[in-house]
């Protein structure tokens, strides 16, 4: 645990202050509920299943904990933004980061283990309550893609970041969950004669340098990872997304799905996936040397197209 008085230096929100930007939380071009998205993630994190769940964002974690380690230095203070229980934190060593600041919107799922000095705190995303030039180092892994507003959250968290900071980051976007996305819509529009949005949007590749350098970071890298799950089923599928805490909160999203819909898209999912797979199955892509990228800044728009996000 990092001690109270360096706590108390770090923090520039006050409760009061905290209550006036969650009032001012929701508004007309807000597209997660927020409030939901705290209560999926405390729902998962109250399970006694959960570490099954964590197979992703375990993963995920490791890969962010590795392009720590390829800058070359220790960080004194870090900041891990939706850190859940750990997924980046278990994989890094006090040669790396010496102490650490977790957050997530859910208090419950905060379980942070590993060898270094760590202060959990539960704070959202949209609203970071420290003072501005604290920390060498923040991470987020797998939470920054259900936030209303990505511009203002980079923009908070540069602002945070000391002036040699280090921002390092993985966010769900591109094609992800395309083939649950396209079942569910053929099969709301053939059963119910249109659909609604089951699958919320993610951030394309494309938009991600311009909205890094809007914020006042330079010496930009942005990659692209893939990992591949496989499922037998739709209905596993949607299982892990709860299970993650990463069920659809869209504001405009419906509360019932038919039985006659998740049957029709359970079949269209079949077809479209390789189901003789196990539960779970992890592909890891292997992911290219660093700097033999072929692909510039300019050419980003060519790559992806906007994705979505259940």
């Amino acid at each position: 645990m990092i001690g109270g008085a360096t706590y108390g230096r770090l923090l520039r929100a006050s409760a009061s202050r905290w209550r006036v930007a969650e009032g001012r939380r929701r508004s007309s071009r807000s597209v997660f509920d927020r409030s939901m998205k705290k209560k999926q993630k405390e729902w998962a994190g109250s399970g006694r299943d959960t570490r099954k769940y964590d197979y992703l964002r375990d993963e995920v974690g490791s890969r962010v904990a590795d392009r720590v380690y390829d800058v070359a230095r220790t960080f004194p203070l870090a900041l891990e933004i939706g850190a859940g229980r750990g997924h980046v934190a278990q994989h890094l060593s006090r040669d790396a980061v010496e102490r650490l600041f977790v957050t997530d919107i859910s208090e419950a799922a905060l379980n942070v283990g590993g060898e270094m000095r760590w202060h959990a705190l539960a704070a959202d995303e949209e609203f970071l309550p420290f003072r501005e030039n604290s920390f060498d180092l923040v991470l987020s892994s797998m939470s920054l893609h259900w936030v209303n507003d990505l511009p203002g959250a980079l923009r908070q968290i540069q602002a945070v970041l000391k002036p040699d900071g280090v921002f390092i980051g993985a966010m769900a976007g591109g094609e992800t969950l395309y083939q649950l996305r396209c079942s569910l819509q053929l099969a709301e529009t053939e059963r119910e004669g249109g659909f609604s949005p089951r699958v919320s949007p993610y951030t394309a590749v494309a938009d991600l340098g311009n909205l890094l350098g809007q914020a006042g970071f330079n010496m930009l890298t942005v990659d692209t990872d893939e990992v591949q799950v496989y499922y037998p089923g739709i209905m596993e599928v949607m299982m892990d997304l709860q299970g993650m805490g990463e069920s659809n909160c869209a504001w405009n999203r419906r509360s019932v799905l038919h039985r006659d819909t998740i049957l029709a898209a359970a079949a269209v999912y079949k077809g479209a996936s390789p189901c003789h797979a196990p539960r779970r199955h992890l592909k890891q892509a292997k992911a290219a040397k660093r700097g033999s990228a072929t692909v510039s800044f300019g050419d980003l728009s060519k790559i992806n197209r906007n994705g979505d996000d259940e």
